[in-house]
């Protein structure tokens, strides 16, 4: 599969097969993450990859209850590290949720690549999740990623053009607003 097919076809899984993801697999995944760029190359994350089923249930009570996450044989937890990131973002302070965001982008694509299913988790607890995991008080948590084969094979078919708004509301040339 290609990388646009790709993009077309990744989705929001929320049910998982109760099937184990091979280490080749992850190890793949793991790769794609270390792959990913970020502001001057700092690299400022860590990536936790949840597999014990009792601690995958705990963290999606830390996530409100969305104990759909647990289904899925890996929840990768994504920390940042603010002052090892790149630290003149124009008005926006660090890049550390800019290069966090890059590599979970390219973990959700790898994993698609793969047969997998992903889903970007923004609502959790962060000091719980923190706690439950051992993460150290420097690390922010940007985001859950709950990893796993898709319990309906319907999930990865391709984009509908008509449920994304039109180019002319996205896109302008030069100036905004101007077509």
């Amino acid at each position: 599969m290609d990388v646009v097919e790709t993009i077309r076809t990744r989705r929001s899984v929320r049910s998982y097969l109760p099937r184990p993801i091979p280490s080749p697999v992850l190890e793949r995944l793991r790769q794609a993450l270390r792959s990913a760029p970020s502001a001057c190359n700092f690299q400022p994350w860590h990536f936790i990859f949840v597999m014990d089923a009792d601690l995958r249930r705990q963290v999606a009570q830390a996530c409100n209850d969305q104990f759909w996450m647990a289904e899925a044989p890996v929840i990768v937890v994504a920390c940042g590290f603010p002052e090892h990131a790149y630290q003149h973002m124009g008005g926006y302070g660090n890049s550390v949720d800019l290069d966090v965001a890059i590599a979970l982008d390219h973990l959700t694509l790898a994993a698609v690549a793969e047969g997998l299913g992903t889903c970007w988790v923004g609502a959790f607890d962060e000091q719980r999740v923190r706690r439950l995991l051992g993460a150290p008080v420097s690390a922010k948590i940007v985001a859950l990623v709950p990893l796993g084969y898709p319990s309906s094979a319907d999930l990865n078919t391709p984009l509908e053009d008509a449920r994304r708004k039109p180019p002319a509301e996205i896109f302008s040339t030069d100036r905004f607003g101007q077509r």
